[in-house]
């Protein structure tokens, strides 16, 4: 163990607004699981992810409200919600509450208000990325979709995440723009959930938007990936207000 990596997201938020994505390093995890491994749901000892948790307390103000993620679209009100409740997005205007989303290609956004009131954390898989859950957490922030601001952070990248036709069918279904957001190969498609994430983003109003470019599968060193490893660990990317 190094000590921890975090990326902090490269974004004007407000000085009360607090943000950090861990990398795959700094824990005390081993194996596919090396070494901050945060998923508690990956056959990872459980003592080497309470320990890689309890490593993150001296950086977080309170214990995170952890998600079980399912790939939807439901969204919670961290203050007034338990840990792992099913959802894939949670958001909070009080002070000292951490949202949290854990990611291994998957897409984690970040959002605050300009006025840094309220902050929310984001797991934008495919699925729930198609089927709307950014719009549901734009919508369930109690402020104006054109006061927030967005970070994403690092995801598996338009240069390998290989889908089917019936994916980018599914995406152009909901929102024609897709389709400059899909790049033929052979006969399957290369999908960037960044362009996709962004024009979702910019359609709901929301057009300042940061982050992007890190790809979870080529950089092997620095993050988890299931599309890579199959069984991995798990980041978290975490934001809450000071």
């Amino acid at each position: 163990m190094t000590g921890l990596a975090f990326i902090t997201p490269d974004w004007p938020a407000p000085t009360n607004v607090k943000a950090l994505q861990t990398t795959r390093d700094g824990g005390v995890s081993t194996g596919v699981y090396a070494s901050l491994n945060l998923g508690d749901h990956v056959k990872d000892h459980p003592e080497h992810v309470a320990a890689n948790r309890q490593l993150l307390s001296t950086y977080l103000p309170s214990e995170p409200v952890w998600l079980n993620q399912v790939h939807g679209v439901r969204v919670i009100d961290a203050a007034l919600s338990s840990c792992l409740e099913s959802a894939d997005a949670s958001f909070t205007s009080r002070k000292q509450v951490v949202c949290v989303t854990m990611t291994a290609d998957c897409l984690p956004v970040l959002l605050c208000d300009q006025a840094g009131t309220t902050v929310a954390a984001i797991h934008a898989g495919w699925r729930s990325l198609c089927d709307g859950v950014i719009e549901a957490t734009v919508n369930a922030m109690p402020v104006q979709a054109n006061q927030l601001m967005a970070w994403l952070g690092p995801a598996i990248g338009p240069e390998v995440f290989e889908v089917g036709s019936e994916v980018r069918a599914q995406f152009m279904a909901q929102d024609a723009q897709a389709e400059s957001a899909f790049a033929a190969k052979g006969d399957k498609w290369l999908g960037d959930l960044y362009t996709i994430a962004r024009q979702r983003l910019q359609t709901l109003g929301v057009t300042q938007i940061y982050g992007g470019g890190r790809c979870t599968f080529s950089e092997h060193e620095n993050f988890f990936s299931f599309r890579r490893d199959g069984d991995t660990g798990r980041m978290g990317c975490f934001i809450w207000l000071a």
